[in-house]
């Protein structure tokens, strides 16, 4: 009878970029710091270690949306693998954060040279990529209530474990209102509304509760 093969560990992006002998640089920013901003030369990936971090646009006219907000084992910047010569947007930190900064040159390398790092980190695109197709049919098609509610969602980083209840990272209602599409006021009501049910909790810091699923479910 053959003998059983050990199941393979999962990847560890972190570890790997860790020790992978990377000419890579650590960066500490606080809320509201910028880490790039948009239309400046786009030369570097940035891998997201700890914290919370905002991707924005500004229109010509000065309008800004918010077209993310991404959580740590995120990478961001990676457009210029792809040729983009400037940002898109600006990224910025919203709470206390901290990035691992890797030249497009070496991140190339490793990519072509490491085949589980370039799985993942094609993993993490085609994952991306699905992100912004639900976002785009989620302002088409949904009320601006389950929006909300599929944001915070988001925000709380739902899927990635089994935890019953998640703290959210501070957030305006301002950005929220950016990131929903609809007015603080609008935002402002329905945080209420949800508070009132029990599907979020406040006490300084918003915490987000499973029973949240079902404004997102309910049709």
């Amino acid at each position: 009878m053959p003998s059983k093969q050990p199941v393979a560990a999962a990847f560890d992006i972190k570890s790997f970029l860790g020790t992978a002998g990377l000419t890579r640089r650590i960066g500490r920013f606080t809320a509201g710091a910028v880490i790039f901003s948009q239309g400046t030369a786009a030369n570097t990936v940035f891998y997201l270690q700890d914290g919370r971090v905002k991707l924005a646009v500004v229109s010509p006219r000065g309008k800004e949306a918010v077209v993310g907000v991404l959580g740590p084992g995120d990478f961001f910047g990676e457009g210029c693998l792809a040729g983009q010569p400037l940002r898109m947007a600006t990224a910025s930190a919203i709470a206390t954060t901290t990035v691992l900064k890797i030249s497009k040159k070496e991140m190339l390398r490793t990519l072509h040279d490491e085949a589980a790092f370039s799985d993942r980190f094609l993993s993490h695109m085609l994952t991306r990529n699905i992100r912004i197709e639900e976002d785009l049919i989620d302002q088409l098609f949904n009320s601006s209530e389950k929006r909300l509610a599929r944001i915070l969602l988001l925000l709380a980083r739902y899927g990635s474990d089994d935890v019953t209840s998640r703290p959210l990272p501070k957030l305006s209602q301002e950005t929220l209102a950016e990131m929903v599409g609809t007015t603080r006021s609008r935002v402002n009501f329905f945080l209420n509304k949800f508070r009132k049910l029990g599907f979020i909790e406040y006490n300084g810091h918003i915490k987000i509760n499973r029973s949240l699923l079902s404004v997102v479910l309910h049709d």
